[in-house]
This record gives C-alpha cells, sequence and structure tokens, in this order.
C-alpha cells in the first residue's frame, strides 16, 4: 500500500483514468522516440498498437497480479464505472479494463510515485 495514499483523498477514478491516459501516452511516445521512430505519421502510426483499448486490457492482464492493495482497489472502482462510453471497435470487458489500467497509471502518476509507475509501465509493455 502507498503511504500517500493512506489517509489521502485521491480524485474521482475516471478524473485518474483521464490523468493516466495521458501519462501512459507520454511513455508510448518516448519509448517509440527512443527506438528512433522519428517521423510524425509513423510514430502515430506505431502509437496506435499501445494505445487501444485492447492493447491496454492486455497490458493491465499483464500487470494485475502485481497490484497492490490500494491500486487494485483504485482498478477495480474504475473497471466498475457505470459511466464509461466504450468505442465501437472494443468489447465492454477490454473497455473496463483499459479505463482501470488507466485509473492505476493516474494515481501513481497523481501520488507522484515514479519509480512504481515506471515500474508497470515496464512490465505493461514487455
Amino acid at each position: 500500500m502507498h503511504e500517500k495514499v493512506v489517509g489521502a483523498s485521491l480524485p474521482a477514478v475516471m478524473a485518474l483514468a483521464y490523468l493516466g491516459d495521458a501519462r501512459h501516452g507520454l511513455y508510448v511516445r518516448e519509448m517509440l522516440v527512443a527506438r528512433g521512430i522519428c517521423k510524425s505519421g509513423e510514430l502515430n502510426e506505431a502509437a496506435l498498437k499501445y494505445v487501444t483499448a485492447e492493447a491496454q486490457a492486455e497490458m493491465m492482464r499483464k500487470i494485475e497480479p502485481l497490484l497492490l492493495e490500494d491500486e487494485a482497489e483504485v482498478y477495480r472502482r474504475a473497471a466498475n464505472s457505470g459511466h464509461l462510453n466504450r468505442p465501437r471497435h472494443a468489447s465492454a470487458a477490454d473497455y473496463r479494463a483499459a479505463t482501470g489500467f488507466e485509473a492505476v497509471i493516474g494515481m501513481l502518476h497523481w501520488i507522484g510515485d515514479g519509480e512504481r509507475l515506471k515500474m508497470l509501465l515496464d512490465k505493461a509493455h514487455e
């Protein structure tokens, strides 16, 4: 359990998912640039392999066994949120898992646990 989360108030899980989406997108962009991809069209095309609901759901399956208690709680709350507007191309299950993934990433970003954030993102992208 993260000490910063105990007794602290976090934003709503959908706000955490919003932050997590942006933070994950930055991770993906940095990863692709580090691989030497330089053209914007190629970067955008390559990024799509990582930022879809399907891809994020698969990443969540990789890291779910590693989640700490508070991370798992944020994941469950986000995945079970009743306010999900899933895109047509994603299954409801994948979209819920992806939203939970983004919320966990957003929580770690919000509380400033960069070490844990990087470890989980690295694992998710293996």
